[in-house]
């Protein structure tokens, strides 16, 4: 039995998006890819390349929440009839997919506008992120799995492990038997992955979620684990998990000692903070810097270096 990468072409800067076809009873993919007619001819190909066509499809498992792995799961289910497998956190937020991203719009924006982004970058940036949402689209979830739960097929057995960080509802899918592990954008070879603030599932947060500090408190979980090999959402698997896990707790130790030293030299807010580390970057992609600045700023404030003050609606941090 074989596991074949898909390497999903998208319209995003992440570039492909791997999707898995596990070929097993039940046949089933991992991940669908954006909701593009590009997309899908390039998915049917690719799974032509291995003897295969959407309709013969009998399982599709969804990783976790983000408009490039989810975007064709409804148009594969329709066409396929396979079962729809998904954390049960994440089941109702597919269902409702266009409310609840403009519910995390405005989520989104509040969070700009109280860390020093101006109003109007705030509406720029809505307008593209509505833009982007025909790229997702809503699906059913016809097995919701819990945490803990085994996903069985005929020769392999799925653990579902909830992994919250890059998004909320980040899921991995760990074979105990082989040591092989479905990471989704949990962990990725090239590239750190984005801890964004974003909405939780089910409800309204009391306070803005603390994505760097979910995140790291998640790999800590992941680094423990024996594993064989982690099949990433994006660009090569990874072969030595631990390794690569350490080198990002060290690259957030260094991002949040710049950002201390920064601090130290007057009060700032997050954007002011985002644009001192990457100038016109933090104007083009301002929530996600925001959101790295913010998840570093958590790291100081929980090891008491810095503090929060408000000034007219606005946060600031500065050292103590």
């Amino acid at each position: 039995m074989s596991i074949r990468c898909l390497a999903i072409p998208t319209p995003f800067v992440v570039g492909r998006v791997n999707c898995y076809l596990i070929e097993d009873d039940p046949l089933t993919l991992v991940d669908a890819g954006p909701n593009s007619a590009t997309s899908l001819t390039a998915l049917e190909a690719a799974l032509g390349e291995h003897g295969c066509k959407v309709d013969e499809l009998e399982r599709i498992v969804v990783t976790h929440q983000h408009i490039d792995h989810i975007g064709l799961v409804d148009i594969l289910a329709t066409r396929s009839g396979a079962e729809v497998c998904a954390l049960d956190l994440l089941a109702p937020w597919l269902a409702d997919y266009k409310a609840q991203m403009e519910a995390n719009d405005r989520f989104s924006a509040e969070i700009m506008l109280r860390n020093g982004i101006p109003q109007d970058v705030v509406h720029a940036l809505r307008a593209v992120t509505a833009s982007f949402r025909a790229w997702g689209a809503p699906a059913q979830v016809t097995r919701a799995l819990a945490e803990g739960e085994l996903l069985e097929f005929d020769s392999r057995r799925w653990r579902v492990l909830h992994r919250p960080g890059h998004s909320p509802s980040d899921t991995v899918f760990f074979d105990e038997g082989s040591g092989e592990m479905f990471g989704g954008d949990h962990l990725i070879k090239h590239i750190s992955s984005n801890p964004l603030i974003s909405k939780p599932l089910g409800g309204q947060a009391s306070e803005r979620p603390r994505a760097l500090m979910i995140y790291l408190d998640s790999l800590r979980k992941t680094r423990d684990m024996e594993l064989s090999v982690v099949y990433a959402g994006h660009g090569e698997q990874v072969e030595d998990h631990s390794a690569l896990i350490d080198e990002r707790f060290k690259m957030h130790k260094r991002r949040a000692g710049k950002l201390h030293k920064l601090i130290a030299e007057r009060p700032r807010n997050a954007y002011e903070l985002a644009q001192a580390m990457w100038g016109n970057v933090a104007v083009t992609q301002a929530y996600l810097t925001l959101s790295e600045v913010l998840g570093h700023v958590d790291l100081l404030l929980d090891e008491g270096h810095v503090r929060q003050e408000e000034h007219d609606g606005v946060a600031y941090f500065e050292a103590c």
